[in-house]
């Protein structure tokens, strides 16, 4: 049968076969130069026999090995049990592309009738492997990128983000090797689209071409190995004026760049045992986390280019493309209008809430697996400001983080001067503003007349005593005529380190020693 390594498996084994010069004894390098040496010098091998101390055959034989060129001190190969059938293991071999397993050979040899050891299998099939790879390897060219050509993307699992699962999405510039690392909720085509342009935002412009894996969202399928493109990428490529293209199927080198993003960022974000969270709190803390690597990976020299990638980018963004204005925007749904003083929109007959920064802008909104999906344009791009569960007209969806601060209600509100009068007893400090919220409170009366002689006792005894006294006035309800000038008095002569403070020391409660022998 024809080798399919290229080279016969019985040919590399045969190259062992040639017999030693000696059967027994292995001789030295420096033993066999001697024994040659004093052939040359009597021409006789029976005087080197008795010069080299061995036997005349054995002088012969090196001679011989010498003459033909195959003089060597390795140790004979005998033939084996295996050897009949070494010409159906290569078979095997070259079929599993050096794949198959050396017990498995072991196991169909013994059916086949041999009776050798496993560990004679095991060095053969080795053997037979390395000279299938020699035949086999694939050669590499190495690939230079040039400025503003590619840029590469794939995903990966992210850390859980309030017991949710999330995706990062990671994308690297090929010349200048600038990372871009975004979190997501899901890896569907708007989500994709609108982390595209985020990173393109990043980039400062747009390259000729973007290579990534296989995935769903942007090959619907291969045909004879030709990838099939999806519609809504294609249109999207078309309105960045860039091509999008993947990685050859099962083929890891061709995707090495984007693989390697991948690997750096999974192993500074997503939880190992060596490294940051279990789990975040919320997105905000993870898009920090993301946008602190990004700026610790792209601030440092890079192994291989020996320079920092961020002052690479520089360079890079003169041979990128203009990027357009406006986001691709046609996968995000439809358009809605947040409400100018209430940040919520109406969709599909429920109501949603908007983070308030977006009170008045044009936002899309979508259905997506049973949510409602609020995407906005900022600074950075197109990128998802708000997931709501899908609800029913009357039962609206509000996050309390998405309208700010609550404001002050009929129960709480801060004391804020309205003239003059007001601002002068409010400055005295926080004991200030707490006496007016209690006095009003307990009804007390003649308020602006205490008030002033508030004023007027901070002029005389210093403003720190009386913010002081104002706070014991508040809490312990004293806003009687002369309260304040009697609590600033007790204060004076009775230093604050030299109040007596209660502790196990001063306390009035009996103990538990008289309880000792209780029971006994």
């Amino acid at each position: 049968m024809a080798s399919t390594t290229g080279v016969s498996l019985l040919g590399v084994l045969s190259v062992l076969k040639h017999p030693a010069p000696e059967e027994g004894h292995v001789k030295s390098d420096e033993e066999i130069m001697e024994i040659l040496e004093a052939f040359d010098l009597t021409g006789s091998y029976r005087d080197t026999a008795e010069l080299a101390g061995c036997s005349p055959h054995t002088v012969a034989r090196y001679v011989e090995a010498r003459d033909e060129g195959r003089l060597s001190c390795a140790p004979a190969r005998r033939d084996q049990l295996i050897d009949p059938y070494l010409e159906k293991l290569e078979e095997w071999v070259g079929t599993s592309h050096a794949k198959v397993r050396a017990d498995v050979v072991h196991d169909k040899l013994r059916a086949l009738g041999y009776e050798g050891s496993e560990r004679t299998t095991r060095r053969v099939v080795a053997v037979a492997k390395k000279a299938y790879r020699a035949g086999h390897r694939r050669l590499y060219r190495p690939w230079v990128p040039e400025p503003g050509m590619w840029f590469q993307f794939d995903w990966c699992d992210g850390p859980l983000v309030k017991g949710t699962r999330t995706w990062l999405f990671c994308a690297w510039l090929a010349w200048s090797r600038f990372r871009v690392v975004l979190a997501v909720s899901d890896k569907t085509i708007p989500t994709l689209i609108s982390c595209i342009d985020q990173c393109l935002r990043k980039f400062g412009g747009v390259p000729t071409y973007a290579l990534s894996d296989n995935e769903r969202t942007v090959t619907t399928d291969t045909i004879a190995r030709i990838p099939v493109r999806h519609p809504e990428l294609v249109a999207a490529g078309r309105h960045y004026g860039m091509t999008i293209a993947t990685c050859v199927v099962a083929d890891p080198e061709s995707k090495g760049g984007s693989e390697a993003t991948v690997r750096v960022a999974e192993a500074d974000l997503v939880p190992t045992e060596a490294n940051l969270l279990p789990a975040y709190g919320c997105f905000r803390e993870l898009d920090g986390a993301c946008e602190r690597f990004c700026e610790e990976v792209n601030g440092r020299v890079h192994r291989t280019t020996r320079r920092v990638p961020a002052e690479m980018l520089a360079e890079e963004r003169l041979r990128l493309h203009p990027l357009p204005e406006h986001p691709y925007t046609s996968v995000f749904g439809v358009t809605r209008t947040v409400g100018a003083n209430t940040p919520v929109i109406s969709f599909d007959a429920g109501e949603y809430s908007v983070p308030h920064r977006f009170r008045s802008e044009v936002v899309w909104v979508r259905h997506q697996a049973g949510e409602v999906i609020v995407t906005a344009l900022d600074k950075d791009g197109a990128r998802e400001v708000a997931r709501h569960e899908r609800t029913t007209p009357g039962n609206p969806r509000y996050v309390d983080e998405h309208f700010g601060p609550a404001p002050e209600g009929p129960l709480n509100r801060t004391p804020r001067a309205k003239n003059a009068s007001e601002a002068a007893f409010l400055a005295i400090g926080d004991g200030a503003g707490l006496w007016l919220s209690e006095a009003a409170a307990a009804g007390t009366s003649r308020v602006r007349v205490k008030m002033a002689e508030a004023v007027t006792l901070s002029s005389l005894h210093g403003i720190a005593i009386v913010d002081r006294a104002l706070g014991h006035a508040a809490v312990t309800g004293r806003f009687g005529e002369g309260d304040l000038a009697s609590i600033i008095a007790h204060l004076a002569s009775e230093p604050a380190e030299a109040c007596n403070r209660a502790d196990e020391s001063r306390s009035l409660q009996a103990g538990t020693s008289v309880w000792e022998g209780f029971g006994r």
